[in-house]
């Protein structure tokens, strides 16, 4: 008798869970568990136009720590000594290009992340000034 009234409860509960899972539709379910928020995630802000920069202003900014006191070999700002072997044996235009691409201990564009080539030019054309 226990027996017949377990099985019989179990066999209703099995119905009426089976009854309320036929209810449940797939856009119940996608809206339970949708996300409960979103993310967004910015770009970074774009530099602000800085306009053309001068020779001096672009040194000053990315050129001073290692042309100021000759790191690793740089030519030091208009000493005629450093620059002038290099300016005779490569070139004005060469020497620009490696400080473009990068040579030796120097890595491409220096560490001026936001110079153009002509910002480049104009660099070099300030530390070789008077020479």
């Amino acid at each position: 008798m226990k027996f017949r009234v377990l099985a019989s409860l179990f066999v209703s509960a099995l119905f009426f869970v089976s009854v309320n899972a036929q209810e449940t539709t797939n856009d119940d379910i996608a809206q339970r568990i949708k996300p409960v928020g979103k993310v967004h995630v910015a770009g970074a802000a774009p530099a602000a136009a800085v306009g053309p920069r001068t020779g001096k202003q672009i040194y000053d900014g990315a050129c001073v720590a290692c042309h100021t006191s000759g790191v690793l070999g740089a030519p030091k700002l208009q000493v005629a000594a450093d620059w002038q072997p290099r300016l005779d044996q490569k070139g004005f235009d060469q020497v620009w290009k490696n400080a473009i691409t990068g040579i030796n201990a120097m890595p491409a564009m220096g560490t001026c992340g936001d110079c153009s080539d002509d910002d480049i030019k104009a660099a070099i054309e300030y530390m070789i000034e008077g020479i």
